[in-house]
């Protein structure tokens, strides 16, 4: 009867070099990727980045539409818009802020840039 052969651990080809500088350079949100306000980074999920980005710009419309007490028209003119964009907009944040399943309610909405 033969003895299996024992073999020491092979070592990770691609480990972390010590002494390696990493450049942090993050992106348009933060400087500094270790200084990020968003829950997660933008790059690990690119569709949920964007559409809070959007939700983000559609809350800054639908807050200067109530501030100054435009009409569907004159918001549409003043955005550069359509009419049913407006309703769109109006549609997206009533459905972030109710608290139906799916929707953005009881996740932290962060401030990004428009």
């Amino acid at each position: 009867m033969t003895q299996p052969v024992l073999t020491a651990p092979v070592p990770a080809i691609d480990a972390t070099p010590e002494f390696f500088h990493y450049e942090d350079t993050g992106c348009e949100v933060s400087d500094s990727c270790l200084n990020c306000p968003l829950p997660q980074c933008k790059y690990d999920d690119p569709i949920w980045y964007q559409r809070n980005r959007r939700l983000a710009k559609d809350f800054q419309v639908m807050t200067t539409i109530q501030l100054e007490n435009l009409s569907v028209e004159a918001a549409a003119e003043r955005f550069s818009v359509t009419v049913r964009t407006i309703f769109r907009i109006i549609s997206r944040c009533r459905n972030a802020t109710t608290d139906t399943p799916g929707n953005a309610a009881g996740q932290e909405l962060p401030a990004l840039a428009a």
